[in-house]
């Protein structure tokens, strides 16, 4: 994903206020570190009044939850052609891809973002943070189109198998400098076989119903 560029004389530009707003404090934790990004010289930057930078992020983690957003987004972009009847394994492993792959080009900012939410101090981020990773599973089990109805007991086991999936290809990702993410994807691909074959003994496994279109 390439960053928009970011011209002092913004007149001209169409790109919306929080977009770039959000554009370039991740440019200038890509040079500085995110710890080290402040709104003030973000909105320097820009040549705004802090008022306007306010109006749209009320802090920095604001900005970095619409960064995740856009993770959210790539897992549920328009899929490919026959996507519905795909394996369950192939689906999700292509979903996480695209989250991964939606922050690939900043991972190393997007760790430090993560990293910043869960820094011990900052116990506001916290609770929020673990809803996000609620949502984010959510998101993903909507995304891949698995069939196991939201509450049921198949459903609950898959939340728990997904979240801990995640996080543990997270931290793959995290130390992950290869340009085409392959340990990440070795990683994912392995524990997703190891996967699919525990939850063939989950209740609702067999299921006669045709994948959502």
């Amino acid at each position: 994903m390439s960053m928009m560029s970011v011209h002092r004389d913004t007149r001209g530009d169409e790109t919306p206020l929080a977009e770039r707003i959000m554009s370039e404090a991740v440019r200038q934790g890509e040079v500085a570190g995110w710890q080290s990004v402040r709104l003030t010289e973000v909105a320097a930057r820009l040549e705004l009044p802090m008022s306007a930078v306010l109006a749209e992020y009320r802090d920095l983690d604001a900005v970095a939850n619409a960064w995740f957003l856009r993770g959210w987004q790539a897992m549920l972009d328009e899929s490919p052609a026959g996507f519905a009847g795909w394996p369950e394994r192939a689906r999700l492993e292509h979903c996480l891809l695209a989250w991964f792959g939606a922050f690939s080009a900043h991972r190393r900012v997007t760790v430090e973002m993560l990293c910043h939410k869960a820094h011990p101090p900052h116990l506001h981020t916290w609770v929020p943070m673990i809803f996000d990773l609620s949502r984010t599973i959510q998101w993903l089990r909507e995304a891949a189109r698995l069939q196991a109805r939201y509450g049921s007991r198949r459903a609950q086991i898959e939340e728990v198998a997904l979240t801990a999936l995640f996080v543990a290809t997270l931290a793959v990702w995290a130390r992950d400098d290869s340009h085409d993410q392959a340990p990440t994807r070795r990683f994912l691909a392995k524990r997703l076989s190891r996967g699919e074959g525990l939850m063939k003994w989950v209740p609702g496994a067999r299921s006669r119903r045709e994948p959502r279109q």
